[in-house]
């Protein structure tokens, strides 16, 4: 059997599942995509995300000097990044790599440098997608923004800005008056901004991930409404995934199931650190607030941004399981920030979601073959850019299901390192 005739399962139908059964099935592979809800819908982290194709977010969220905020973190239940007390015995080796994955400013060096060619040209290559699957108004160009309160608060950050420019970002910092002059009705709070020109943004999420679902069945891929629960080999050969509904024969599978990938992992004998960053989002359906451009609020760690549908307000950081139920104070929050910043608005009919990030330690994701066979793909971890560097990692699981070389490095992404 050729490379090209491998009969591939994708485990997971969100954004970096989709695209990977797309770049499969272009490369001739047979492709049938297990998951137990809808592709785009509302029980996936792509559903709900702030929708930013944003190459500069190649910054670890775990940064030099977090670890004296961790006793602040865990006291406010409604800080920007919550921990949950009866969580904390469980994640507390997680929380360590986790500091410890930033702690110096060469580490986060290191991850950015792995990250910058994962999220390079994100908005061209989702604009070409969008445009194959009839729904190239999904993606915007245009820039996105950094918003920050006072030229001080910029300047705080500047080694991290100073690592973005290293790995090739660019941007235009605007200072006082010069941020209304560029972005006129830009929210007055924000004095100091920095403006991401090649950075892009998807209007809806959701639905861009539906047409990219939609576009793959009329090429072939076939859909298995099921939950994948353990695989099937001869010897090192993989035969089959088993699910609650029966075995789906292939001869290579892919995990791109997001936060709820860990327990497949361990089945291969790979138990990875992979832990739920729990999101959330505020939407307000058909407000048409004309925003001068989407941005990330550098006080509130939250993006703002006018979608096909209406305006959202996305972030929030609560670590705690992927099971637990919501604590929908941190989407009141969220409310918050928005009603500070545009008093006008009426938020009497904001509907609020929660979703789970799969993050790992070091804020790079999974790429790679598990230890069990080479036959099964890794393809998770991918934290807070998942949409944005899904349309990348797509491509490198088809090369790498395909025994080809990967188009960008690959070493730190290795599901190994953690051994």
């Amino acid at each position: 059997m050729q490379a090209s005739e491998r009969p591939v399962a994708v485990i997971g139908a969100g954004a970096i599942g989709i695209i990977s059964a797309l770049e499969l099935v272009r490369r001739g592979h047979p492709v049938t995509v297990i998951e137990p809800g809808q592709a785009g819908g509302e029980q996936a982290a792509s559903y709900g995300n702030a929708g930013w194709l944003s190459c500069q977010s190649i910054i670890p969220p775990s940064t030099p000097g977090m670890w004296k905020k961790v006793p602040g973190y865990l006291l406010d239940p409604l800080g920007p990044l919550a921990i949950r007390w009866g969580y904390l015995p469980k994640v507390a080796p997680w929380l360590l790599r986790y500091l410890l994955g930033g702690c110096t400013l060469e580490r986060v060096r290191t991850t950015a440098g792995a990250l910058a060619p994962l999220q390079r040209d994100s908005l061209a290559l989702h604009a070409a997608l969008a445009a194959e699957a009839g729904v190239p108004h999904l993606i915007a160009a245009g820039g996105v923004v950094q918003a920050y309160p006072d030229r001080a608060a910029f300047e705080a950050e500047q080694a991290l800005w100073q690592i973005r420019a290293d790995c090739g970002i660019r941007w235009q910092d605007l200072d006082g008056d010069a941020v209304q002059a560029t972005l006129p009705g830009f929210p007055a709070r924000y004095r100091c901004v920095a403006v991401i020109e090649q950075a892009g943004r998807c209007r809806n999420p959701g639905a861009y991930v539906a047409a990219l679902a939609d576009l793959a069945r009329r090429r072939g891929v076939a859909f298995v409404q099921a939950r994948a629960q353990d695989f099937s080999f001869e010897g090192e050969r993989l035969t089959s995934v088993l699910t609650d509904h029966g075995p789906v024969p292939c001869r290579a599978a892919v995990i791109a199931a997001g936060a709820w990938s860990g327990p497949l992992t361990a089945r291969l004998h790979d138990r990875m650190p992979l832990e739920s960053e729990r999101g959330y989002h505020v939407m307000l359906p058909g407000t048409s607030l004309e925003l001068p451009a989407s941005f990330m609020m550098s006080d509130g760690k939250a993006v703002v941004q006018a979608m096909e549908h209406g305006l959202r307000i996305a972030g929030q950081v609560e670590i705690g399981s992927p099971d637990a139920p919501p604590d929908w104070r941190r989407a009141d929050i969220l409310k918050t920030h928005l009603g500070r910043l545009f008093p006008a608005l009426d938020l009497s009919a904001a509907r609020v979601w929660q979703g789970s990030r799969p993050a790992m330690p070091d804020g790079r994701p999974c790429l790679g073959r598990s230890r069990r066979s080479p036959d099964v793909i890794y393809a998770f971890g991918h934290g807070h850019i998942g949409l944005g560097s899904s349309a990348r990692t797509g491509r490198v699981v088809a090369a790498l299901v395909g025994g080809q070389a990967a188009e960008i490095p690959l070493e730190r992404f290795d599901p190994q390192r953690f051994r």
